[in-house]
């Protein structure tokens, strides 16, 4: 039974996927012309590596697989909850101040320390802002830190 779930999700991932890639193929080509790294470069990727993924599930799913019902499957509730309310926090507070809750509440789910979790999100959110900002000139969004 467990092995026909398996093939059902790999199935809704894949079609996920695949509009996922086509969403981001109509992003607009940048000012200046395509670009080797655009707007649409790392939702591509994401999607095939989701695609890929999927395919597999459906192709060779788990035959022992169990959905766990216990602690384990409170905290995947609990950590998809914390995704849906970064996705809606990250325009409004910006990049850092929203990936710096959601790595720290994700880390605090793990049973992570408190002053370790905080650090780890603010530092990877920094140095991964600085990276798309400054580094890949794909700009992330300020929130509230946005200096006028």
């Amino acid at each position: 039974m467990s092995f026909i779930n398996d093939r059902v999700f790999g199935l809704l991932m894949f079609i996920l996927a695949v509009a996922y890639g086509w969403g981001a193929l109509q992003f607009p080509e940048p000012f200046g012309g395509a670009e080797a790294v655009g707007p649409k470069t790392f939702p591509l990727i994401l999607s095939v590596i989701l695609a890929l993924t999927s395919a597999y599930l459906v192709i060779k799913p788990d035959q022992d697989l169990s959905w766990p019902l216990n602690r384990s499957g409170i905290d995947i509730l609990i950590a998809i909850a914390i995704l849906i309310i970064y996705t809606m926090l990250l325009e409004p507070l910006g990049f850092i101040l929203a990936t710096t809750m959601m790595v720290t509440s994700l880390s605090r789910l793990l049973k992570a320390p408190v002053k370790n979790a905080f650090f780890t999100g603010l530092i990877g959110s920094v140095v991964i802002f600085v990276l798309f900002n400054y580094g890949l000139e794909l700009t992330l969004p300020h929130g509230l830190l946005e200096l006028r």
